[in-house]
């Protein structure tokens, strides 16, 4: 686990080296989605980050069903898994050619993706934390925040089909694309951390759980 903890952390570590490095520091974080990385000469690197990510839910889900974690988890972890390659393999449309088949099936997996993970860890919680309520519902809080902010792009849809501006300039999509995969991996991180723990190499920081006062009761 400490494998898969390692590599989470690096994937997330690429992606927001792309944010500060050139030639995609330019590249607004407000406006334009993650994958516009894919479309500029770092698109090597973006990709790798996504690898990594990937691989590292594979083995914390992994993990999870083999410690008899619920069904759902583990399939909506594969879900988010594959998600993940898919959007490595088929890159976004590039608006200035046009649409593509390639960018379409990107766009549904990116969906997918952002909603698999939140849904995957929100009970994945309550299987690694059974008894740490603050850690739990820290893991769900972040669950929920994810799937709020994906909310947003909904509301904007529905806004759109009533007559409103178009759903990808009513919130700014960039922004909330963001929120949306910070938070869900910030609860997939939390549970590693949990199954760090239990397979016998915690860091001191979950190692807390177990002085007195640290636990549920």
């Amino acid at each position: 686990m400490l494998w898969a903890l390692g590599g989470l952390l690096g994937g997330v570590v690429l992606l927001l080296a792309l944010h500060v490095l050139p030639p995609t520091a330019d590249i607004s974080p407000v406006r334009r989605t993650i994958s516009e990385y894919a479309l500029s000469g770092s698109k090597w690197l973006f990709d790798t980050a996504l690898v990594l990510i990937a691989t590292a839910s594979a083995l914390a889900f992994t993990l999870l069903w083999r410690r008899r974690a619920h069904v759902p988890t583990a399939v909506l972890g594969a879900i988010w898994t594959l998600s993940l390659l898919t959007i490595v393999l088929f890159t976004k449309n590039n608006w200035s050619v046009g649409p593509s088949t390639g960018g379409t099936i990107h766009r549904y997996a990116s969906v997918a993706a952002f909603l698999a993970l939140p849904l995957a860890t929100f009970p994945a919680a309550r299987h690694v934390f059974p008894d740490h309520r603050v850690w739990r519902w820290s893991t769900q809080a972040f669950a929920t925040l994810s799937l709020l902010s994906f909310g947003t792009i909904v509301v904007g849809a529905l806004n759109m089909l009533a007559g409103g501006p178009p759903w990808w300039r009513f919130v700014p999509l960039g922004l909330v694309e963001r929120l949306i995969a910070l938070s869900a991996v910030a609860a997939l991180l939390l549970l590693m951390l949990g199954l760090l723990r239990q397979t016998g190499g915690p860091p001191s920081a979950v190692r807390s759980w177990d002085r007195p006062g640290t636990g549920s009761g």
